[in-house]
């Protein structure tokens, strides 16, 4: 039987791992041929779900809006949105307080449905996106429930986790990988199917 297999994106994490001059024109990523491309030729990739949340900046929300967009054209895209709490922080220098925001609901929402997905069959291998040792606690249950599900852990440039690494079956480090993400960058426009209009690269990311 041909192994089926279903991505899970930490959007915050992988944001993050591409932040900078080398990685920043591949904000603009076809995520599903992204990792198809990484897949071996006798895998299925059932889904790539991302999940994220809609940022308080206006003109972050415009860019991440486009990306929706554009990758909601590719069948098997699934985005999950939580969403952004403001928070008190203090410097531990000055002790002055300021306001920041901090996301909210993603890794619950990726231990959900990477359980889920396992509990219903969904899928035979689970790969998870991110390097945040938060996911550590869901990786274990699905090892424990079913021993057979391989779980595989994708490092987002520049970030890793030892205890993630440790847990999985294997583990990857996206920064090797640049030549996968220059083959999968999105078409500078594109056309919504659905409503007809064009979704343009922002130029930030060029």
């Amino acid at each position: 039987m041909t192994p089926r297999v279903i991505v899970y994106v930490d959007g915050f994490n992988f944001y993050y791992g591409l932040k900078g001059v080398r990685w920043k024109k591949y904000y603009w990523l076809d995520i599903v041929k992204f990792f198809s491309l990484l897949l071996r030729p006798h895998q299925n990739l059932i889904e790539a779900k991302y999940f994220s949340a809609v940022p308080k900046d206006t003109g972050k929300q415009k860019r991440q809006d486009a990306f929706f967009a554009a990758n909601k054209q590719t069948p098997g895209f699934k985005l999950y949105l939580g969403k952004f709490l403001r928070k008190t922080s203090t410097c531990r220098i000055c002790g002055a307080a300021r306001s920041i925001f901090e996301e909210k609901e993603s890794d619950v929402r990726v231990a959900t449905e990477m359980i889920a997905d396992v509990v219903k069959d969904r899928c035979d291998i689970t790969i998870i996106v991110s390097a945040d040792s938060d996911l550590l606690p869901p990786i274990e249950f699905i090892k424990n429930y079913k021993p057979t599900q391989k779980v595989f852990v994708y490092f987002p440039p520049k970030r890793e986790s030892a205890s993630l690494a440790r847990v999985s079956d294997a583990f990857v480090k996206l920064d090797r990988y640049e030549h996968v993400f220059a083959k999968a960058i999105l078409a500078e426009s594109i056309m919504d199917r659905k409503t007809g209009f064009e979704i343009k690269r922002p130029e930030r990311w060029i």
